[in-house]
């Protein structure tokens, strides 16, 4: 195997005003199209999904949302989060939620980009030595 370097730092943010404060920050950063990524749909009770689709409204971005990711989400969850991110051309992945959904998007990120499946949940996908780019991602 070649040597490489690989880095891919997540940033999670907490408390009061934190959406408000960092978000629109971070989407100055990337393109148009924002996947919002979140579980079973709990942030559209609590008001956390008004909030950050206000942001994203603001910020003048296209949302596809991948919603329904489970606790342990599925081999079967993270490809149907893939072909998504690849069929609507994301930009960027906003993961709203715990750590379910953070981990199925940093795999989803990765996905996405690759002709050849990630799985399932195997270590040694193809001949490339080095892995695939994936898109910025962020939890809040």
């Amino acid at each position: 195997m070649q040597s490489f370097d690989f880095s891919y730092p997540t940033t999670v943010r907490f408390g009061e005003g934190a959406l408000a404060r960092s978000l629109p920050g971070e989407l100055e950063k990337v393109g148009k199209t924002v996947m919002l990524a979140y579980g079973g749909g709990s942030i559209k009770r609590n008001g956390v999904y008004d909030a950050v689709m206000e942001l994203l409204a603001k910020a003048g971005k296209d949302v596809v949302e991948f919603d329904g990711i489970m606790p342990n989400p599925t081999y079967a969850k993270v490809q149907e989060g893939a072909r998504l991110a690849r069929e609507k051309n994301v930009d960027f992945i906003l993961a709203v939620g715990g750590g379910s959904v953070i981990d199925c998007v940093k795999i989803v990120s990765v996905q996405a980009w690759r002709v050849a499946t990630c799985g399932p949940w195997s270590s040694r996908t193809t001949s490339s030595p080095s892995p695939a780019p994936g898109f910025p991602a962020a939890p809040w």
